[in-house]
C-alpha cells in the first residue's frame, strides 16, 4: 500500500488544476531565506536539516492564506489550499546540492461549489486541510461550514464525503486542520480544538464512517497539518501562539501502529521552531521519500492576508536517526 499511496499522490498532483479550479497565470516574487538570519551556518531544528526556503510574494489579492499542501512524489510540483478558497501550483526549483532554490510557472484558481461555480463567502471557502485519496481524488477539509469534499481526478464539481457526526457539533473555527492518508487507505484527521484544552478530537475512517480518538496536544500547541511517511508513521504540524510569545512551531512524529478506534495518541518530538528561526504560521506540511531513500518534510505558512505575516515554503531533509 506504500507505494499506492505514493502513485495516489502523484496522481492527485497531476490533476489538482482540472479537478479544482480554473486556474490563471499568475506573477510570484520568489526570495530564498536562510533559516536563521545573520546565521546561515545555523541549519538544524531537532531531527531536521534545513534544506532551502523561499518567501513568497504576489500583488495578486487573492494569494495567500495557505492551509494546505501536496507536493509530488518526485519533489518537482506542489500545490495548496488557501482559507479563501483557492487553489496555488506552481513547479519547483533546486540547486545542485539538492536544496530548495526557487519556484515557477505559477498558477492560481478557485476551489469549485457542489454546481461547479467557483466557491464564495468565508462560511463556504475556508479550505484548511488536504489530502490525496486512495483513487488519485483530491480530498478538501473545510471549516466554519465543517465537511469534507471530495474532488476526483479531471472532474469539477466535488463530491461529498461523509463527515465525521462531531463535526457537526463543533464550534466553526474548531474544524478538521489535519488530514492524511494513511499507508492502509484510511483517512486521519484531527480537529484544532480549543488551546485551552490539552487534546483535540480525532478520527480515523473506516468502510461506511469513522472511528474516534484523542490526539494529545499540550502546552497551548495546536495540530494545524499532518503528512505520512513511507513506513506508516505521521508527522503532526502542531502551531503555538499569543501576542507577547509569538509563534512557535512544532513537529511530533506518531507510531503509525497506534491510531485505532478508542485510542489516546501522541508523539515524539522531531522539532521544536521558535524565534530566530525563519517561521511563520505553519498550517501545511508534506513529506516524499527519494530515490536514495531520503525523507523530505515541506511547510507551508498561512499569512491571513496580513501585513504583519509571511507566506514561507520551507524544505528539510528528516534524518533517519
Amino acid at each position: 500500500m506504500d507505494i499506492f499511496r505514493f502513485s495516489a499522490t502523484l496522481l492527485a498532483i497531476f490533476f489538482i488544476h482540472t479537478s479544482l479550479a480554473s486556474a490563471e497565470k499568475i506573477d510570484v516574487d520568489v526570495t530564498s531565506i536562510p533559516f536563521i538570519d545573520n546565521a546561515p551556518e545555523q541549519t538544524k531544528a531537532g531531527t531536521l536539516e534545513y534544506r532551502g526556503g523561499l518567501h513568497l510574494t504576489s500583488s495578486n489579492r487573492r494569494f495567500g492564506g495557505f492551509s494546505g499542501l501536496g507536493i509530488s512524489n518526485d519533489g518537482q510540483r506542489m500545490v495548496s489550499v488557501s482559507d479563501r478558497g483557492t487553489s496555488y501550483s506552481a513547479s519547483l526549483e533546486y540547486d545542485a546540492a539538492g536544496n530548495l532554490s526557487g519556484l515557477k510557472t505559477h498558477d492560481l484558481g478557485t476551489l469549485a461549489d457542489l454546481d461547479g461555480t467557483p466557491v464564495a463567502g468565508k462560511r463556504w471557502s475556508d479550505a484548511e486541510a488536504m489530502s490525496p485519496g486512495v483513487e488519485g481524488e483530491i480530498i478538501v477539509a473545510f471549516e466554519r461550514d465543517h465537511r469534507l469534499w471530495r474532488y476526483d481526478a479531471g472532474i469539477t464539481t466535488p463530491r461529498v464525503l461523509r463527515p465525521p457526526a462531531e463535526l457537526s457539533n463543533m464550534p466553526p473555527n474548531d474544524g478538521i486542520e489535519a488530514l492524511t492518508l494513511l499507508n492502509d487507505g484510511r483517512l486521519f484527521a484531527i480537529a484544532e480544538g480549543s488551546p485551552d484544552e490539552p487534546v483535540s478530537v480525532a478520527w480515523v475512517s473506516r468502510r461506511g464512517g469513522w472511528d474516534v480518538l484523542t490526539y494529545i496536544a499540550e502546552d497551548g500547541f495546536r495540530p494545524t497539518g499532518a503528512a505520512t511517511l513511507l513506513n506508516g508513521d505521521v508527522l503532526v504540524l502542531e502551531r503555538y501562539y499569543t501576542p507577547r510569545a509569538g509563534v512557535r512551531i512544532r513537529i511530533k512524529r506518531i507510531d503509525g501502529s497506534k491510531i485505532l478506534a478508542g485510542e489516546e495518541i501522541s508523539g515524539e518530538l522531531v522539532a521544536l521552531m521558535a524565534p530566530p528561526m525563519n517561521i511563520d504560521n505553519f498550517e501545511g506540511i508534506e513529506t516524499r521519500r527519494d530515490t536514495k531513500g531520503r525523507t523530505f518534510v515541506y511547510l507551508i505558512s498561512d499569512d491571513n492576508f496580513s501585513d504583519d505575516q509571511r507566506t514561507l515554503l520551507l524544505m528539510f531533509e528528516l534524518s533517519s536517526h
